[in-house]
């Protein structure tokens, strides 16, 4: 794994997304980002819409044993409509743990979670039965994977949501 920014805090706007979403088993997981991803192109195409993006995989519900509540989307510049499939969504504003890196997404992910523990925050997150449930867990493609086939060698951004201040404890 190459890190090339962060850890760090940083504020990000309201975004609003187009993607595709539905659940996978952890193991597997992977090759139905790869299917969502050329069927989210697909669409962009078929439909006309600008897909200038980024693209990111969002994990709202995250059980490793079991089974993941991910999407596939690209960012877009204002709320456009969707249909059945591609449905229109939003990343909330907020202080968002982040990193970028590339290979690795594991080693990643944990280096990122272990980080925001040691500097006191936590994620905007609930713990349930099903899993943990994000309000906003996501990978970016920073590097369009149109141009770039070989995913290790993409740049990923990893953003996380933490709990505001009073929320962590603060007064």
């Amino acid at each position: 794994m190459e890190i090339f920014v962060g850890p760090t805090v940083e504020t990000r706007p309201l975004r609003h997304t187009l993607g595709i979403r539905t659940f996978a088993p952890f193991r597997g997981m992977l090759s139905v980002r790869d299917g969502l991803e050329a069927k989210l192109f697909n669409w962009f195409t078929a439909t006309g819409t600008p897909d200038t993006g980024p693209v990111f995989m969002r994990l709202h519900c995250v059980d490793m044993k079991g089974t993941m509540d991910m999407e596939v989307g690209l960012v877009v510049p204002d709320a456009l409509p969707g249909d059945d499939r591609v449905r229109p969504g939003i990343l909330p504003t907020g202080e968002y743990a982040t990193l970028t890196y590339r290979d690795h997404a594991v080693r990643a992910n944990r280096a990122l979670i272990e980080w925001t523990a040691e500097q006191g925050l936590t994620f905007d997150r609930d713990i349930t039965p099903e899993g943990d449930v994000f309000a906003s867990r996501v990978e970016f493609w920073v590097t369009d994977p149109r141009a770039e086939r070989r995913k290790t060698q993409r740049h990923v951004q990893l953003d996380i949501l933490i709990r505001s201040d009073t929320e962590n404890g603060a007064s």
